[in-house]
């Protein structure tokens, strides 16, 4: 009976992370977001070629599918077996299949909303920290890809520090390790100098 229930919530957990929100913003704007910009179906990329709405439309909506398939378990309503276990599997699978979506060819972005929304649910203090780690490293260097990165690093070191389950510690680790594989492209480019930095908009004339 178990089985079924970890079955379900990987399904679950896989197909709403597989909703391609990056692509069906960007295709409603007439734009193929896989052949735009970095080519990355992600809120960063889409804010990049669509400006602010398109992407933080895309950025609340990625992270909304990662705190479904990670919640619903929780819910007092779900008579579910050991329902951490479940919402730990349903973040997981959220998170690979935002990166490797069945919806455009197992093409996808590095989940860094996603696994955001899904942990958010789990260590709302450990995320706390983590967005205030993001903000402080963009807002400083202007860099999203070394601000998701070191957002990670903080997930995993709060996840340790603070006092949850070890089991949401070692989820912590998996996905805070995920993200920034995810992001080996960005980090040679950090590291050769030719990363791109997400320019402030010019002020208006007039």
């Amino acid at each position: 009976m178990f089985n079924a229930w970890l079955v379900s919530s990987a399904l679950i957990g896989y197909i709403l992370g597989s909703l391609p929100f990056g692509y069906l913003v960007a295709r409603a704007h007439g734009v193929d977001i896989f052949k735009a910009g970095s080519g990355n179906p992600g809120a960063t990329n889409v804010k990049r070629v669509l400006g602010a709405k398109a992407g933080n439309t895309v950025l609340v909506l990625d992270m909304i599918k990662g705190a479904i398939a990670t919640g619903w378990p929780l819910l007092p309503m779900v008579v579910a077996p050991r329902p951490m276990v479940l919402a730990l599997i349903g973040v997981v699978a959220a998170v690979i299949g935002h990166s490797f979506s069945v919806f455009t060819k197992f093409r996808g972005g590095k989940g860094v909303a996603t696994a955001a929304g899904g942990l958010v649910v789990l260590m709302p203090l450990a995320c706390g920290i983590a967005g205030a780690t993001w903000v402080v490293v963009f807002y400083a260097f202007r860099y999203v890809s070394l601000a998701s990165i070191l957002a990670a690093v903080a997930i995993v070191a709060a996840g340790w520090l603070l006092p949850y389950h070890v089991a949401i510690s070692v989820i912590a680790s998996v996905l805070g390790g995920f993200v920034i594989l995810r992001h080996h492209e960005n980090i040679k480019r950090l590291l050769n100098g030719t990363e791109n930095k997400f320019a402030k908009k010019p002020p208006a004339q007039g």
